[in-house]
């Protein structure tokens, strides 16, 4: 699981300077469904981020359907 984390997370640096969850108007998570990021939209060691991959990873193996190998093929 660690492993296909950490792929999403260097795929997702290759499209994205910030997190493509972070709303830069209100400064706010949309993972966090309104909370504030306190990490300024940065995403690389952020554990929200890293969260949701990781609940993705778990939907994906229960379906039993194939692991994305972008992260612009990660369905929300």
């Amino acid at each position: 699981m660690q492993k296909w984390v950490q792929k999403m997370v260097r795929s997702a640096r290759q499209y994205y300077k910030l997190c493509p969850y972070f709303d830069k108007k209100t400064l706010q998570c949309f993972l966090k469904l309104g909370g504030k990021c306190d990490r300024d939209g940065r995403f690389d060691t952020c554990h929200v981020f890293v969260e949701f991959l990781q609940s993705k990873y778990v939907e994906y193996k229960s379906k039993k359907r194939v692991l994305p190998m972008d992260f612009l093929d990660v369905t929300v």
